[in-house]
């Protein structure tokens, strides 16, 4: 009991009286007694005059930056507090031991879209300020290129690896073969800069994607960019039940309705009609050319792109076929030779069908690509038909060959998971 004149006052009354701690203040910081600049300030504001001539945050006297909470720090309460909270905000956001404000580097490339060709070149120049990744405050850094969307295996590049080092220099050219002005349009490069470690699985550093659509046909583009954080996965629970029950239904129908077109890689093909001319004599006479002399279709199979994985280590053995039907005797078919385990073949052969102009119209030129398996039934990659009956790019290619007779016309195709009047069996 405490006495308080003459009156006896409650042990309770007497702690609430004078041993109430007031309002609870919040526990300052080490680093929030100097002065830190928000990424929304400058040197200049952290330095303006406040209400008494001094820089903000700062005291009363010349020790106010190490006792920010002392009495004459401002001119009041309401000053103080207003002090204390921009201060804490400025400590929030430039906390060093969040590795969402770490810097992750600068990444230096050139984008360049080649219409003629359908090639897509990218120049890594050279990176600046990575995030260390190794025990020795390095890195060994390299560049990977995907294009989205589109499968990780299908359409990766990547860079050599540069060992110990912050500040790479690459120079080095990658090149996507089979890209269209559409895919230009809808697709986005993603670039990211990975370190390489031999004992442990790769480390992820940063990254940037980039709109194709920005960069202008035979023009380059050049990029300096800020590596980022890959954007988070969206959580389902973020989604109410109705939205995504609209977003499962809008995508069953998305992909039945694409089903019957669905892409499955691109196709580089060269066709040529022959007209007939005089054989060459002399040596240089050889079966081959004797049978060109007399006119025909030769077809040119030059190589493949972004084919669909077949096999379980998500790659394939692909080879081409072609018919030129209809082939009552079934003597018109040709093969490629089988390239193992890859997603982009290159073939560089050449058939050639001796038919006549004429006999040609009604023709149909039927090119698939199957991949290869031992033991057992080949696996249909995708095709695609060149006619008059034909639509799209593949009519269009097929008129282009008839008209301009003697001249190679090369172009890109995409292939489609069915073809008509084909069973698509091997």
């Amino acid at each position: 009991m405490t006495v308080r004149k003459g009156k006896r006052i409650p042990i309770q009354e007497h702690m609430a009286i004078d041993v109430c701690p007031g309002p609870i203040r919040p526990i300052r910081q080490i680093s929030a007694y100097f002065p830190r600049l928000s990424p929304t300030s400058s040197v200049s504001d952290s330095l303006a005059p406040g209400p008494l001539g001094l820089p903000s945050g700062g005291g009363a006297g010349g020790g106010g930056l190490l006792s920010p909470l002392s009495p004459g720090a401002t001119g009041g309460a309401g000053g103080t507090l207003s002090m204390m909270s921009s201060m804490d905000t400025s400590v929030e956001i430039d906390s060093g031991d969040s590795d969402d404000n770490t810097s992750l580097g600068t990444l230096a490339f050139d984008l360049h879209y080649e219409v003629e060709s359908s090639s897509l070149h990218c120049t890594v120049i050279k990176a600046k300020g990575l995030k260390p990744m190794d025990f020795n405050g390095l890195a060994d850094p390299y560049v990977k290129l995907h294009l989205l969307p589109g499968a990780c295996k299908a359409n990766k590049l990547k860079t050599k690896t540069v060992r110990n080092t912050l500040n790479p220099v690459w120079n080095e050219t990658l090149t996507y073969c089979g890209i269209t002005e559409e895919d230009m349009y809808r697709k986005t490069l993603r670039v990211s800069v990975c370190d390489e470690d031999k004992l442990t699985h790769n480390e992820f550093i940063g990254e940037t994607r980039i709109a194709l659509r920005r960069v202008k046909p035979n023009l380059t583009k050049h990029f300096n960019i800020c590596l980022e954080h890959p954007p988070p996965l969206p959580s389902p629970t973020a989604m109410s039940v109705a939205l995504r029950g609209i977003s499962c239904y809008l995508r069953e129908w998305e992909t039945e309705q694409q089903r019957s077109l669905e892409e499955r890689g691109r196709l580089l093909l060269c066709l040529q009609f022959l007209p007939p001319s005089t054989p060459p004599e002399g040596d240089e006479a050889k079966k081959e050319a004797k049978d060109r002399a007399k006119g025909g279709l030769c077809v040119g199979v030059r190589r493949c792109a972004h084919l669909a994985a077949m096999d379980v280590n998500g790659f394939s053995d692909p080879y081409v076929k072609t018919y030129l039907k209809p082939d009552l005797k079934k003597k018109s078919k040709h093969k490629t030779a089988v390239i193992k385990k890859t997603l982009n073949p290159e073939f560089n052969e050449e058939f050639f069908y001796e038919i006549t102009f004429n006999e040609l119209t009604s023709k149909t030129l039927e090119v698939t690509v199957w991949d290869y398996d031992l033991g057992k039934s080949n696996d249909f990659i995708g095709g695609v038909s060149f006619g008059c009956q034909s639509q799209g790019d593949a009519l269009q290619h097929w008129i282009d060959c008839l008209k301009n007779k003697g001249q190679k016309v090369e172009r890109w195709h995409t292939l489609t998971n069915e073809l008509p009047g084909s069973t698509a069996q091997e």
